[in-house]
């Protein structure tokens, strides 16, 4: 296959651009009347959610609304946009919107909105639909899923309509999923008129936080932030063996923060990094499968995750600040394999690094310390600093924080002017020199503000997701309004046009982040029917008898069918509607399965699980649309694209088995820094082993029984308690009266184990193993149990007299009338995991020992690719 040429680079780039839209934005790009009518309908829907999520409402006392109704106007406007942007078929025109769509639009706009046109009729009389409601219902579900199909494909259409015939089909059904059936008003009302289906969890956390998130990070793109973090990769890791694949990775990791779509990312920096890695010698397969495989996984990686990640903040129960700790382990880890496996692909092919700048040993080392040592400066400066001006400001703070941040920010644009703007050169020409990381970074050291803001709201403060994005999106806004005019100020150039053009910025951004959120905001909602589904016919119940048939009762096997499913489920579906769906029918079949087979399974592993898989779901062929953009620009066979991320992605698919079973690898049950600095290490030295094993390369290309040896060490230091099982239990039981002193021992968001029995709905007596979380310590142990939503009878074997709605300890399948017969605690005899880490060492060191042995060594005078063939930075 030919490589790219500066010919044919702008029609690849129009290409590419037309695959977003018709992907994330929708592939309609009117004139005249119709374009300004999209325009002002998407900014409205992004002033209307930015009005919703901030504290202003409250201050004025204006245009106060309940969740409901904000979920109402949310839908409408979504698919008011989701008929205009989008359109009906291959055929339809995209330079206009047809009368049909338009008309379309209204009554979808009209149907979606209803909740909030007719709030106060329909609150007076609950369970009395009138005819209108009923027609409205119905042509709301109707023109909700030509919408979908319209924006997310015919695959989603297709499993919401299963659902939605089940819900009528219920009594011909097979006898382990029968049900009894619902009439047509019932079913209409409880998916459209109530907050069970359409209108349910999913639609409110789109509305709550994960629009401003997806705009937070289109208005931060906007701003030149997704360039910059390019080139700062570029800079830092240019200059290694297989640098541009390097760059590839990394580039990916940061670029999630700027944009929740795995196509998305895939061509803003596959555009620039994939003829970089062609370049360098590997394939054009290779090179479009490396940019893929980091690219999905941009949406596991904390702080700012996917559109999903989000949702766990309602289905899990626990704070988004403790879901970014569970998930960052795993991200990272995984992230530092796929840089291995690219380092193993350069040695492979003999690549040789780009050329940089030449300085002594000891000057770059010196620099290198200096970058460290300042970046750690600066942010225990940082910290301090504002911790010292709350405690000395009190009330006060925020305003003396908000100078404090706009002086530091008039600061650090006065010292980019200095500089010339970064631009992205044609990937195809050749350079002479990296730039320095310095020289980059300097450029933009702005953009690390509203990232600041929003990581400090988040994770110190603990301020909402919804309350904690406002204010990041606010500084972004505001960065995005003067950063083009200051600029124009300290360098001493007309501020006019730099003013229009910042304000072009803005309102684009506004338009372009609602319009990437279309897909998102119909997606929960058509997602909201199977959940409505759920709800209405028991379905959960019979999943938990149907998987549990299928699979034996073997949790293994089971998880195995969740992850086929969810695959199989991605391939039509986006990452957000596979995870609501999967993670309602599956998660708490997980849990409860899991329980009753003696596993205490945490419930953010199980959805963790979900989640990698859905996103996995990507890039596996053959539907897998982040191997079909990067195929786009390689000009590679997308299958074969597909199949070779799918076989990087390996290391992906593999940790959720992990940290099913080994629930450390999610920081959990790790109580000092010993025992997370030993976690961190060995299960990152186990996921490099394993990504050479599976690449048949170590030091040189590795014999089958090396191979092999080398998958044993990884299983032993990702699993040294399976060893240590046979000789010893992980926990030991103690008498249910121990219970309450076990739970004032446990520290902050540790979890206390033990075991239940009773009697399950069907009359069946049931014994389970349960992990339930605990917050922050309370005066008396019982408190802190309700708090965690658990209330117990006294006595020496306590009955659970309550267990709270929508808790912690509903969500792990804890109910009323069950007694705790034992408690579960840490064997104090068990031996070391060290009994296992130490062979598992010895092992890899035996590997590379040998094949360095007959590894022939690599030429020190091997000469650097010639300026001629290096590719532009």
């Amino acid at each position: 296959m030919a490589e790219t040429t500066k010919v044919d680079a702008p029609v690849i780039e129009s290409e590419l651009q037309e695959l977003v839209a018709e992907a994330d934005t929708g592939g309609r790009k009117p004139i005249g009347v119709a374009a300004a009518a999209l325009t002002c309908v998407a900014i409205a829907w992004s002033l209307f959610q930015l009005w919703y999520a901030s504290p202003l409402p409250f201050v004025f006392g204006v245009f106060i609304l309940n969740d409901t109704e904000a979920r109402a106007i949310h839908l409408g406007l979504a698919l008011f946009l989701a008929y205009t942007a989008y359109p009906a078929f291959k055929s339809s025109p995209r330079g206009h919107v047809p009368a049909i769509d338009w008309a379309l639009a209204l009554a979808a706009a009209f149907a979606g909105a209803y909740l909030f046109l007719f709030y106060r009729e329909l609150a007076t009389r609950p369970g009395q639909p009138t005819t209108l409601d009923l027609v409205t219902a119905g042509a709301g579900i109707l023109l909700l899923l030509e919408a979908t199909r319209r924006s997310l494909g015919l695959p989603m259409v297709i499993v919401a309509s299963v659902f939605i015939v089940f819900t009528f089909a219920g009594p011909s059904m097979p006898e382990v999923i029968q049900h009894k059936g619902a009439s047509l008003s019932k079913f209409l009302q409880h998916q459209w008129l109530t907050t069970e289906g359409v209108f349910g969890i999913a639609l409110g956390v789109s509305t709550s936080f994960v629009f401003l998130f997806v705009l937070f990070g289109t208005l931060l793109d906007k701003a030149g932030a997704g360039n910059w973090m390019m080139q700062i990769s570029i800079a830092l890791l240019g200059h290694l063996r297989g640098g541009p694949a390097k760059v590839a990775v990394v580039s990916s990791a940061l670029n999630g923060v700027v944009s929740g779509s795995s196509v998305s990312n895939v061509v803003s920096g596959g555009i620039f990094t994939i003829p970089l890695m062609k370049r360098t010698g590997l394939s054009g397969v290779k090179a479009g499968a490396i940019e893929a495989a980091s690219s999905i996984n941009g949406q596991i990686m904390p702080p700012v995750m996917g559109a999903a990640a989000f949702l766990m903040v309602e289905y899990v129960g626990i704070p988004y600040s403790e879901i970014v700790k569970h998930a960052f382990l795993p991200a990272v880890i995984s992230y530092l394999a796929l840089l291995y496996i690219v380092h193993l692909e350069a040695l492979k092919i003999g690549a040789q690094p780009i050329p940089r700048e030449s300085f002594p040993p000891g000057i770059r080392l010196m620099r290198t310390g200096l970058g460290i040592a300042g970046s750690i400066a600066v942010l225990c400066i940082l910290y301090y600093g504002v911790v010292g001006v709350q405690a000395a400001f009190g009330k006060s703070a925020p305003w003396v924080l908000l100078v404090a941040g706009f002086i530091v920010y008039l600061l650090t644009v006065w010292f980019a002017a200095q500089v010339p703007d970064l631009e992205l050169d044609d990937p195809n020409a050749p350079i002479v020199r990296l730039p320095r990381a310095w020289d980059v970074t300097r450029t933009g050291l702005d953009f690390l503000i509203p990232l600041v803001v929003l990581l400090w709201c988040l994770m110190v403060e603990e301020m909402s997701p919804g309350l904690s994005a406002f204010w990041a999106t606010a500084s972004i806004i505001g960065i995005v309004v003067t950063r083009r005019p200051l600029l124009a100020l300290f360098r001493g150039q007309a501020i006019a046009p730099a003013a229009r053009a910042a304000a072009h910025d803005l309102f684009d951004g506004l338009a372009l982040g609602a319009r990437n959120m279309i897909g998102i905001a119909v997606a929960t909602a058509t997602a909201g029917i199977i959940v409505g589904t759920v709800t209405l016919t028991g379905l959960g119940l019979m999943m938990t008898e149907f998987v549990e048939f299928i699979s034996g009762g073997n949790v293994f096997i089971m998880l195995v069918m969740i992850a086929a499913i969810s695959l199989v489920l991605g391939m039509g579906i986006p990452t957000t509607a596979n995870y609501i769906l999967v993670a309602t029918l599956m998660a708490p079949v997980v849990v409860e399965l899991g329980a009753q087979a003696g596993l205490a399974i945490p419930l953010i592993a199980v959805h963790l699980f979900v989640f990698y898989f859905g996103i996995m779901a990507d890039i596996t062929p053959p539907v897998g649309l982040a191997a079909f953009a990067a195929a786009a620009i390689s000009r590679e066979d997308p299958i074969a694209t597909g199949f070779q991320g799918a076989f990087y992605a390996l290391r992906t698919g593999l940790l959720p088995f992990i940290f099913i079973f080994n629930p450390e690898m999610l920081l959990i049950d790790v109580e000092s820094w010993p025992h997370t600095i030993q976690v961190v290490a060995f299960s990152t030295l186990a996921m490099l082993v394993f990504s050479a094993a599976s690449m048949n390369f170590f030091v040189t290309r590795s014999r089958w029984w090396e191979t092999a040896i080398l998958l044993v060490a990884c299983f032993a230091l990702f699993r040294p308690d399976w060893f240590l099982n046979w000789v010893s239990p992980s926990r030991v039981e103690l008498p249910a009266r121990e219970l309450l002193a076990e739970v004032q021992r446990v520290g902050e968001d540790q979890r206390v184990n033990f075991i239940v029995e009773g009697v399950n709905i069907e009359g069946e007596d049931v014994r389970k193993t349960v992990s339930l979380r605990l917050g922050k310590p309370a005066p008396t142990p019982q408190e802190r149990l309700r708090e965690a939503g658990l209330t117990l009878s006294p006595g020496d074997q306590p009955t659970i007299v309550n267990v709270g709605f929508g808790s912690y300890a509903k969500r792990v399948g804890l109910e009323p009338g069950q007694k705790i017969t034992a408690v579960l605690v840490p064997a104090p005899d068990r031996p070391s995991s060290w009994y296992v880490y130490l062979p598992a060492l010895a092992l890899i060191g035996f590997v590379w020992w040998n094949q360095r042995r007959r590894a022939r060594p690599l030429s020190a005078e091997a000469p650097a690719i010639p300026p001629e063939r290096v590719p532009a930075a």
